[in-house]
């Protein structure tokens, strides 16, 4: 663990002098987790509606975005100074995917060789792309998840049906890690339990990994089920829009976007120089003979994560079930990865080789940030500009496909007043809450007319007048909760209610947690019941001697 541990302190070492590199996702995350940290202030332990995203009109982030990432980001805000959480949370995804890798590895290979897999993966190239350039946090968490996934389908056939326990806990964890990371993990297993299936001619493993995907799904479906049926009250269409289409981002794709294909360029080169290492250790490996179960796994693996990134998969983008919300083709780099630092590990028992090896692909990171694209960098100021931002209540900028369906957050008025009277004759307005998921104000006016929020109007808000429950409106083009009001004293509160589609997620991950919890009790009592009967047995051999 101190070797991974180090690997991981010298990838964020260029932290400390050059602050926090901030790439595409950067503001998402450390807004998300700002966001949350504050509604933990206000009693709210999960949240579901990030009030402050654009600008204090907000959107449901909380709904569709899984919760692991930004609930580690919020706790490590709340313990450390935000310039240091960025660089806290890389090095903690880090040694969580290198001691997941070291508890592969080390069933294969030996002690130092198991090592040197687990500092190799903790600082692969592709990470490197991730931390520096994408700050897709939620992603390298999820990589944590990929050595545990091959492990236990490695030795599921030994296991019997308790590989489905493992099995659907990595599964639920894809789930509540990052979306697009969970389409790959449910892709993965499916391909290396055939493919183990196949060679050890054992079908009910895929019964096992079938069983797998289910019960991991519910177990993650206190998010599954409100993220897939509250699609329909956003622009959820917005995920793939252009730029973030699968066809889009193949290898060495260009469009009329000078950024993107900056970009592109950028994480192609490395992905080429991965798969031009790859296939040199893939034939080293191939002159030792027997290569191994695991040696043939990945290859398998490798394989098809490598052809996916290359545009005559397009086919099956656009057909396979749920492909294209990986949006980015070269995604599956985080699967390649995984097999480069294994295969590197049992291609060469030289130090030389490997040593080469890992010189090549850091030249080749250097060589894209001198001549291809530089990380861009935030430092002090700039964090201390996106809390002060929320604490005032100023906001931030949101996240087009989580807008509710219909509006239009380029057409909000940024500078608006929390409540707007929209009405003939005077009007008095007193507000005397205003948290994330709670508001209530009064309003005195002598004429009828309309009161309009600076909020998005959601389904899930459910708004109380006088007490009695009211039906808001939405207004045309920016999508703001308009309350239509009678003259004279007026109190209004609004909740973001519970809705039924929450409701029903929580109770199946709960009914699904509780039969696990009873299967994995009554298996082990079985076992221990088995080992007392041993010894038993054993006793009374002795005895009768």
């Amino acid at each position: 663990m101190m070797v991974i541990a180090l690997t991981a302190l010298l990838v964020i070492t260029p932290f400390f002098w050059l602050g926090d590199p901030s790439g595409h996702d950067f503001e998402f995350h450390l807004n998300s987790w700002m966001e949350v940290l504050s509604q933990w202030k206000q009693g709210i332990l999960y949240p579901r509606w990030a009030a402050m995203a654009h600008f204090g009109y907000g959107e449901a982030r909380f709904v569709f975005y899984p919760p692991l990432s930004w609930l580690l980001g919020a706790l490590l805000g709340a313990c450390l100074p935000w310039r240091f959480v960025p660089g806290a949370f890389v090095w903690i995804a880090l040694v969580l995917s290198g001691a997941s890798m070291y508890a592969l590895a080390r069933q294969y290979l030996s002690e130092g060789e198991a090592i040197f897999a687990a500092a190799l993966y903790a600082a692969n190239p592709y990470y490197l792309v991730v931390i520096y350039w994408r700050s897709a946090y939620a992603e390298l968490l999820a990589g944590a998840l990929l050595p545990l996934l091959l492990l236990f389908v490695l030795r599921a056939e030994q296991l019997g049906n308790r590989a489905v326990i493992p099995l659907s806990l990595i599964v639920a964890g894809a789930w509540l890690t990052n979306a697009p990371a969970a389409v790959m993990v449910n892709y993965s297993l499916a391909l290396l339990l055939i493919f183990v299936a196949i060679r050890q001619r054992s079908s009910r493993l895929l019964w096992y990994g079938a069983a797998a995907a289910a019960i991991g799904a519910a177990l993650a479906a206190f998010y599954v089920v409100p993220a897939a049926y509250e699609q329909k009250w956003v622009n959820i269409g917005e995920v793939l829009s252009l730029g973030v289409r699968p066809i889009d981002n193949f290898l060495f794709t260009t469009m009329p976007d000078v950024d993107h294909n900056r970009f592109n360029l950028l994480v192609s080169v490395v992905a080429f120089a991965e798969l031009a290492a790859m296939v040199a250790l893939t034939g080293l490996m191939l002159r030792k003979k027997p290569v191994s179960e695991l040696g043939w796994t990945l290859l398998a693996w490798s394989v098809v994560s490598s052809v996916l990134m290359f545009r005559f998969t397009l086919f099956a983008w656009d057909h396979f079930p749920k492909l294209r919300f990986v949006q980015l083709p070269w995604r599956w780099l985080l699967c390649l990865n995984l097999a480069f630092a294994l295969l590197l590990a049992m291609a060469s028992r030289r130090w030389l080789v490997r040593g080469l090896t890992c010189a090549v692909m850091l030249l080749v990171i250097v060589m894209v940030w001198q001549r291809v694209q530089p990380p861009w960098w935030d430092t002090y100021l700039d964090l201390f500009v996106m809390q002060d931002d929320i604490k005032i209540a100023k906001g931030y900028e949101g996240t087009d496909e989580y807008v509710p369906a219909g509006a239009d957050p380029y057409e909000i008025d940024r500078e608006a007043r929390r409540v707007i009277w929209e009405g003939s004759g005077h009007s008095f307005i007193h507000i005397l809450k205003w948290d994330a998921e709670s508001r209530v104000f009064l309003i005195d006016v002598d004429q009828p007319g309309n009161a309009v929020l600076r909020l998005f109007n959601y389904p899930a808000w459910s708004v109380e007048v006088n007490g009695q429950v009211s039906t808001p409106v939405t207004r045309e083009v920016t999508g703001q909760m308009v309350i239509p009001l009678q003259p004279g004293k007026n109190s209004i509160m609004l909740t973001f209610s519970r809705t039924l589609d929450r409701t029903i997620g929580g109770l199946i991950s709960l009914v699904t947690a509780g039969l696990l919890a009873v299967f994995w009790s009554r298996w082990r009592d079985q076992q221990l019941a088995i080992s007392g009967a041993g010894a038993n047995t054993g006793a009374l051999v002795r005895d009768r001697v």
